[in-house]
């Protein structure tokens, strides 16, 4: 059972910094060298310098980029440019957005959630991790002693509860705001009546969690409670034990999940006759339209079809757009080569690509390199370069998705879901001490 609690976050104070649209940054994983840079001038206090801290000539193990990030964290606190929030407070957080010329709004909040290992609590993995961002973040989580970003869940509210709890709770005060690089409006509320902790655990609590984003963030939460645990500092009331995560109902009209699209570098480079021959008749194949422009006309015949499985794939060689439907025959193929997966993963589409065509008709071993892009303007773009034997165009895994294949157990292949827009960092922190 989910246990959420309030408490004292660390926050900007605007007296010192002017705008908070100047010091806040996406999470650390979304951000492009480039970005790194102009977020670094962009404010001397940009989140930039705690999340993500340049690597600099010189450093070592004594002076580095967790080191740095530690003496800014500190002098920001000694300097009043960030303070602790008198009182325990759950902080509602609105992100306003834009998706192909329609406005949204998601709704939720962020408190501390009580931590647990899959498979013993109601917090559910969709995605796996590497050790490799693990170390990364459990590095800045040990020398800063915070959360420096939240983790991203969301859970069933098919009462849509919350969105009247959380509005009632904020319509008497007034929020910090703030527009980040792609004009997304940040709203966030500190709400310290206790009553609004109860309401939302009447809500969460007899509900599972599943982790939207951030699942590097919650394993290492995980890895750096049992290095307290380890050195014998853990006591029952450590803040360790809890995790800063923003917490979505899945029905929240605003759970915009957009498609991943593949820009692929090593596969064959095959025309579209070719694949044809390689697929045989796993797939019913159409041959539709031809050029790298014709990518916005296919993927509106993809989003249209009820298939989840269905894919669009373009050739270089012969600059085809061809669209591909499991056949019967396929289905169990598909069955056949992926058994050490559940029935819901085999009806992914992003598993039908990665595992029977990439895999086990093209031969090509894990991990593929490849570019992965959300818009098809992008795709456009990078076709039109002549970089790419093949691109394709699949559908996203829907959160109805991530609840399903999350409670057998499993996991879906990378690159399955990405929830548009990305929290936000520097809105809150949450101190571990």
């Amino acid at each position: 059972m989910p246990e959420i609690q309030a408490f004292r976050g660390i926050r900007y104070d605007l007296g010192h910094v002017g705008s908070l649209s100047d010091v806040i940054a996406p999470p650390y994983d979304v951000i492009s060298p480039e970005l790194q840079t102009a977020l670094y001038k962009k404010h001397p206090c940009n989140v930039i310098r705690l999340i993500l801290n340049r690597i600099e000539p010189g450093d070592d193990e004594v002076n580095n980029r967790y080191s740095r990030a530690k003496r800014f964290y500190q002098s920001w606190l000694a300097e009043g440019v960030l303070f602790r929030e008198a009182d325990p407070a759950v902080y509602v957080y609105y992100q306003e957005f834009e998706v192909a010329g329609r406005r949204y709004l998601r709704r939720g909040f962020m408190a501390r959630v009580r931590l647990s290992q899959y498979g013993e609590g109601q917090v559910f993995p969709h995605e796996y991790t590497l050790r490799g961002p693990r170390m990364d973040q459990l590095m800045l989580m040990t020398m800063c002693k915070a959360n420096m970003s939240q983790v991203f869940g969301m859970y069933p509210d098919p009462e849509q509860q919350t969105i009247a709890v959380l509005d009632e709770a904020v319509q008497t005060l007034t929020p910090v705001e703030a527009v980040d690089h792609l004009g997304v409006v940040h709203r966030m509320w500190a709400v310290t009546d206790p009553q609004l902790v109860t309401k939302l655990s009447a809500i969460v609590g007899p509900v599972p969690i599943f982790i939207a984003d951030g699942h590097h963030r919650y394993e290492t939460a995980l890895e750096y409670r049992e290095q307290l645990r380890d050195m014998g500092y853990l006591r029952p009331d450590h803040p360790a034990h809890y995790v800063l995560m923003h917490c979505v109902p899945m029905e929240d009209p605003g759970l915009i999940v957009l498609p991943t699209y593949r820009l692929f570098r090593t596969v064959p480079d095959l025309s579209a006759s070719e694949l044809a021959s390689r697929f045989g008749n796993l797939f019913s194949i159409q041959n539709i339209a031809q050029g790298p422009k014709a990518a916005h006309d296919v993927w509106d015949l993809i989003e249209k079809s009820p298939d989840p499985t269905i894919l669009a794939i373009f050739t270089r060689r012969d600059q085809q757009w061809s669209i591909l439907e499991l056949t019967p025959t396929g289905r169990e193929k598909m069955d056949d080569v992926a058994t050490d997966h559940t029935p819901e993963w085999r009806n992914l589409g992003v598993a039908v690509l990665h595992r029977l065509i990439i895999e086990h008709l093209l031969k090509v071993e894990p991990p593929v390199e490849a570019d992965y892009v959300h818009t098809v303007d992008e795709v456009v773009h990078g076709l039109e370069t002549g970089t790419y034997p093949m691109a394709v165009l699949v559908k996203p895994a829907t959160v109805q998705d991530i609840r399903d294949v999350s409670l057998q157990g499993d996991r879906m292949p990378a690159k399955s879901t990405y929830f548009y827009p990305k929290l936000c960092s520097g809105l809150v922190i949450n101190p571990l001490e």
